[in-house]
């Protein structure tokens, strides 16, 4: 008589006996059951795999099942297996097939994706070294140009030209020309400081108190260009400390001014959404630009001296024509949509800077009108952006009490300078070495570039200091305030 297994009524290969039921029971069929139920399937008792006791028996032979007993049941139970086996070898290779196909199509797609990966990383590569040798040439943003109306000039008031005719392809060379020039001609100075102060009072109205803007004559240092919340801009001669030219016909305050490195002009941006064109000898107008259709925040003259770039709260850039005074092109970008707060040429002329009122540093390829680098990290508005003269570094502040350097060539923030809290950052300024960083606001603090250590702090001012400026070869500092004073530090 075989033994018989309690739970497959089969004969067991492993017999093994349970003390609780005494019961015979194939070996991986009882433990099975009782990892999953740890009883005995027969009384329900409690039982463990230790207390399964073996049986020695000599291998045991089945019985064959009644079926099998004839030749032809035998028979017909192997083509039933030959059957089964067919269907399962055909379901088999259809399943390969479509693996293969699966497989194939992910190894293209993985061979695309890598041919893409690879395209983007050269084409980030060149951006880079092309931003890094100041001649970018890939956009992130495409830039909306928009035409600006023309306005009708009136009687006694200088033309006003606001038409854009567009960037022509000797205006683009004109540009590359001038940095390719610049780039070779810069050099590094070195200059040591020793102080002395000297001051001036009552340049503009004492009505409308504050001087807003602040630039130095380049061709002549002495010579210094101050615009006022009396809506005025004045010339002022620092030898001679006499006024040279009072210069009047904004609407409203005046708070960028530049002067032309080569004539005796000056230019002036306003809230009243114009840009002026100034003859210091002649002592009047003698263009109005009318760019933007809201309060003009930031101007810069190329390094040619032929073209303006001025930013706006109406978002907008715009490049203008000095010669003319037309507007050549006026560009936004439309994903921002906030106000511009303050814009800088770079020394080269080929790209610029824009602050933003979100707190975002913008760098623009002006040949193809694009976005090519965004500069994040603020938490404030932009007040203030300052290039260094060698072209590696751009120096920004804002209404975050505190002053950002950027690498340029790395396209990444490696300084920030945090100053007292509720500090007013207003100017930035880096000397014409590239030596030195100042910056005016509360007071004026003068930062030695590359260690980027406080050097001097100068609080003489009574107001908010709202520009600084270094005269030739630093061997000064000129500052202006709310206070309505304008200092020299010789240095």
């Amino acid at each position: 008589m075989s033994l018989v297994c309690a739970i497959s009524n089969e004969v067991p290969e492993h017999p093994c006996v349970s003390p609780v039921s005494n019961q015979v029971f194939e070996r991986r069929l009882i433990e099975k059951y009782i990892a999953e139920n740890g009883t005995d399937p027969m009384n329900g008792q409690p039982l463990s795999e230790e207390q399964l006791i073996d049986i020695k028996v000599s291998h045991p032979i089945r019985p064959k099942a009644p079926s099998s007993t004839s030749i032809p049941a035998i028979l017909k139970s192997l083509q039933d297996e030959w059957d089964a086996v067919m269907l399962h070898s055909f379901t088999l290779r259809q399943q390969l097939q479509t693996t293969r196909q699966e497989l194939s199509h992910a190894l293209y797609q993985h061979d695309a994706a890598c041919r893409v990966i690879a395209r983007l990383t050269k084409e980030v590569t060149a951006a880079r070294e092309a931003l890094a040798t100041l001649k970018p040439q890939a956009g992130l943003v495409a830039p909306q140009a928009v035409p600006a109306s023309q306005p009708a000039g009136a009687g006694g008031e200088p033309m006003e030209i606001s038409e854009q005719v567009g960037m022509t392809p000797e205006i683009i060379q004109k540009l590359q020309d001038k940095a390719t020039v610049l780039t070779t001609e810069r050099k590094k100075v070195c200059q040591q400081y020793t102080y002395l102060h000297q001051g001036l009072i009552g340049l503009h109205s004492a009505s409308v108190p504050g001087i807003l803007a602040l630039d130095l004559c380049p061709s002549d240092t002495n010579k210094v260009l101050t615009g006022g919340a009396d809506k005025n801009v004045v010339v002022f001669d620092k030898s001679e400390e006499q006024i040279v030219a009072t210069l009047k016909g904004h609407t409203k305050k005046v708070t960028s001014v530049i002067y032309h490195p080569s004539q005796d002009v000056v230019f002036s941006a306003s809230p009243d959404s114009t840009i002026r064109v100034w003859s210091v000898t002649g002592g009047n107008c003698v263009q109005v630009v009318r760019a933007h259709e809201a309060a003009v925040t930031g101007l810069s003259l190329h390094a040619t001296g032929d073209y303006l770039l001025s930013s706006s709260e109406d978002q907008y850039w715009a490049f203008s024509d000095v010669q003319t005074g037309r507007v050549l092109t006026k560009v936004t970008d439309e994903s921002a949509g906030v106000a511009l707060t303050c814009a800088q040429f770079h020394p080269d002329g080929l790209i610029f800077g824009t602050g933003t009122a979100d707190s975002q540093i913008k760098i623009w390829d002006l040949k193809e009108r694009t976005n090519v680098a965004n500069f994040p990290g603020h938490s404030g508005p932009v007040t203030s952006i300052a290039f260094s003269e060698n072209g590696y570094y751009l120096a920004t502040g804002a209404q975050d009490s505190s002053v950002k350097l950027w690498d340029l060539r790395k396209l990444k923030n490696f300084k920030t300078i945090a100053l007292d809290n509720n500090y007013e950052v207003k100017s930035l300024v880096f000397d014409q070495s590239g030596t030195y960083l100042a910056v005016g606001g509360t007071d004026i603090r003068v930062y030695i570039c590359k260690q980027w250590s406080e050097v001097l702090n100068f609080s003489d001012h009574t107001g908010l200091v709202t520009g600084v400026a270094f005269g030739e070869n630093a061997r000064f500092l000129t500052s202006a305030g709310m206070d309505r004073s304008l200092k020299f530090y010789s240095l």
